[in-house]
């Protein structure tokens, strides 16, 4: 593997926790959607809020999961039933400014059949319920999760990674300068 640029290098190890947060949230996006698109063409399709607040439910737990384990695994602070619940209060707040685009374009605006055209209704739907509230949401509960779930940096060790050498000075690591082989391509590219 060719050794990445040591600006680039430096921009993955500073941002590292914002890029995990990013890829848990695309992967998120997805789970929300699929639920969303899936109850929504079938059981739920007179529904539509329903169904888009049982996306969002499903994608929070997983969420919870990759957060905690892979976004932000060496923070920390809480017992664990505290940060759970504080996660989860989080979240509901982000819920609320997730569904808010789509009640109102729905219920506001009236860009629903018959009003409009189903192609104009759907597009309405994705671009306020899973762009605009996606990103509102996201942004919020990034801000929220660093300041009040997991406050601490550092407070959990690190156990994903191996110390190798002690050789790089301008890219310091969590490890406090130890070269690490991760299973993670931001880990990968901090130690090539």
């Amino acid at each position: 593997m060719s050794r990445l640029p040591e600006p680039l290098q430096f921009l993955l190890h500073k941002h590292r926790e914002m890029i995990r947060f990013a890829l848990v949230g695309g992967t998120t996006f997805l789970i929300d959607n699929g639920v969303w698109y899936a109850l929504k063409l079938t059981v739920l399709t007179d529904k539509v809020v329903t169904a888009k607040v049982i996306g969002v439910l499903v994608a929070i737990i997983a969420s919870y999961v990759l957060s905690r384990e892979w976004s932000f695994h060496t923070r920390g602070g809480r017992e664990r039933h505290h940060e759970a619940a504080l996660f989860f209060l989080v979240s509901g707040i982000g819920v609320g400014i997730n569904i808010l685009p789509l009640t109102l374009s729905r219920h506001l605006f009236g860009l629903q059949s018959p009003v409009v055209s189903v192609m104009t209704e759907e597009i309405a739907d994705f671009v306020s319920g899973s762009i605009i509230g996606m990103l509102l949401a996201t942004g919020f509960k990034f801000w929220a999760m660093r300041r009040w779930v997991f406050p601490d940096a550092g407070a959990r060790p690190d156990r994903r990674v191996h110390p190798i050498s002690v050789d790089s000075p301008r890219v310091p690591s969590r490890n406090s300068g130890l070269q690490v082989s991760g299973a993670d391509p931001i880990d990968r590219a901090e130690a090539s």
